[in-house]
């Protein structure tokens, strides 16, 4: 059964080449809304908090600050939708999911650099 999955995933569903990111880093993600025949290009900008399952089944969310109000999104990996994603910058944490930084504000709510 499982082979009969993998086999679907691999002929069926399109794959997007994206950049290799994780947590800490923040990205900005280009995706295509549809409202009635029209189609524009929204974006959202924000770190990345977890990347979660692997192959077409890939997950991140992302979180970021409008105004005092943070806004979480899950994206799947796959999704037709997603035009682009730019990596803005690399942070340096510890942890595959920083569901801390939920709890942040202001100045403690700043992630390091990662260096080059």
């Amino acid at each position: 059964m499982e082979e009969l999955v993998k086999f679907v995933q691999d002929e069926f569903v399109t794959k997007n080449e994206f950049p290799a990111f994780g947590a800490g880093d923040t990205i900005t993600v280009y995706y295509e809304i549809r409202e009635g025949d029209k189609t524009r290009t929204q974006f959202f900008r924000g770190v990345v908090i977890q990347v979660k399952g692997t192959g077409s089944s890939q997950t991140f969310t992302i979180r970021k600050m409008s105004g005092t109000v943070g806004v979480e999104r899950i994206f799947p990996i796959n999704l037709p939708a997603l035009q682009k994603i730019e990596i803005n910058k690399r942070g340096s944490v510890r942890r595959k999911r920083i569901y801390y930084f939920r709890g942040l504000t202001g100045k403690k709510a700043r992630i390091r650099e990662k260096r080059s």
